[in-house]
């Protein structure tokens, strides 16, 4: 796993009336603090990434749909330089990705149908100068095939 990403799988409480599930409590482990909450979402085969952010921890998960979640760590000082993480996260594994400043993420709608990402940052977004830094998601910078890989 790249060096301080973390993972918390998401309980689901069912009952008659529908579910319920906590993404993120203020008693987790890797909270930081709140600086928004926003939703976004992608249509099937879509892919949104890539970026960084120098200040900000994106807390995410797909509550709607499938998402293939990739992180690239691009920090020359980390012990896991050049590692890629892949995650799949929607419906059918509830997981929270706690993803620390200057990771490279993006994810790509693998469900047929449009998939709902929730993501809850440590800082509010700076419409001025934002804290977001873009490469195209099929780059050669880093080292990724967002094709499916069948076999």
């Amino acid at each position: 796993m790249i060096e301080g990403v973390k993972t918390k799988n998401l309980k689901v409480i069912p009952d008659e009336r529908g579910h319920l599930s906590e993404i993120l409590r203020s008693d987790d482990t890797f909270f930081k603090k709140f600086g928004q909450a926003y939703m976004t979402t992608a249509y099937s085969g879509v892919v949104k990434g890539w970026h960084f952010h120098k200040i900000q921890y994106d807390n995410m998960t797909c509550i709607k749909g499938m998402m293939k979640f990739v992180l690239y760590d691009g920090r020359k000082d980390s012990k896991t330089f050049g590692e890629i993480n892949e995650f799949f996260i929607g419906e059918y594994n509830p997981v929270l990705l706690h993803i620390p400043p200057y990771v490279y993420h993006g994810f790509k709608c693998i469900s047929e149908t449009e998939a709902i990402v929730i993501n809850i940052p440590t800082e509010p977004y700076n419409y001025e100068t934002p804290d977001e830094f873009r490469i195209p998601p099929h780059s050669k910078e880093i080292p990724y095939d967002w094709n499916r890989k069948d076999g």
